[in-house]
C-alpha cells in the first residue's frame, strides 16, 4: 500500500476515535445529571398556584381563603351551551351523594367555578348562575389578566373560537376537575367522562377529616 494511503488510513482512525471519545466522554459528564433530576424530582404535578379574583358576591378571594379545605375546581363559562352544566352538574351531584354517606366530609370540600370568559361573565352573572348549582359553590371571574394567571397555574387551556367580534360566541377550553388539598397542593384530577358516582366514590377515599 503506498505511504500515502497507509497515512490516510491513520488519520481516519485517529479522527474516528477522537470523536468515541469525545462521546464518551459528553456521555458519561451527562449520565449523573440525569440520575440526580429524577432522583431530587419531587414528583409533583405543577397545577395550581397564587390566584386573586372575585367571587359572585364581589369579594376579593384568593387562593389562601381556601387554606384547610379541599377545594374541587372547574373552569368553565356561564354561556356554555352543553359541556359545563352538565359539568358542574356532576361537581354538585357528586357532593350531594358524599354528603349522604359522609357529610363530615363532604363539608370539607369546597366547590369551586372559575369563569375562563371574563369579559361577560361579571360578578352578577356569576351570581345567577351558581344558584343552579351547590348552594357552598364559589364563583369567580376577574379581569382578563387575574383569570389568565389562575389559568396558568392550573394548566387550563381556553380560547375564543370563531370571534367575529359580536357577543356571541363560544370558549373552547379544558374541561378537568381539579381536587385540591386543604395546603393547596394538587391530589387528583376528573374529566367530563367521570359520573357523580365515581368522583363521590373518590373523593370519600382521598378527603380526610380534620
Amino acid at each position: 500500500m503506498p505511504q500515502s494511503s497507509i497515512a490516510r488510513a491513520i488519520l481516519i482512525f485517529g479522527v474516528g476515535l477522537v470523536l468515541m471519545l469525545g462521546a464518551a466522554a459528553v456521555w458519561m459528564t451527562m449520565k449523573p445529571a440525569t440520575q440526580t433530576s429524577s432522583v431530587t424530582s419531587s414528583g409533583e404535578a405543577l397545577i395550581g398556584g397564587p390566584f386573586e379574583l372575585v367571587d359572585q358576591f364581589g369579594e376579593a378571594r384568593n387562593d389562601a381563603d381556601f387554606l384547610g379545605d379541599y377545594m374541587l375546581i372547574y373552569f368553565g363559562y356561564t354561556y356554555c351551551p352543553d359541556v359545563c352544566p352538565t359539568s358542574l352538574g356532576i361537581m354538585t351531584q357528586a357532593i350531594d351523594q358524599l354528603e349522604t354517606k359522609d357529610a363530615e366530609r363532604a363539608a370539607r370540600i369546597k366547590p369551586v367555578f372559575i369563569t375562563v370568559d371574563p369579559e361577560r361573565d361579571d360578578v352578577e352573572t356569576m351570581k345567577v348562575y351558581a344558584e343552579h348549582f351547590h348552594p357552598n359553590m364559589v364563583a369567580m371571574t376577574g379581569s382578563t389578566d387575574q383569570v389568565a394567571s389562575a389559568a396558568r397555574a392550573y394548566r387550563v387551556y381556553y380560547a375564543k373560537v370563531d370571534d367575529d367580534g359580536s357577543s356571541d360566541y363560544l370558549m373552547d377550553h379544558s374541561s378537568i376537575f381539579y381536587l385540591m388539598g386543604p395546603d393547596g397542593k394538587y391530589v387528583k384530577h376528573f374529566t367530563h367522562n367521570d359520573d357523580s358516582t365515581t368522583i363521590a366514590t373518590a373523593l370519600a377515599e382521598l378527603v380526610e377529616t380534620k
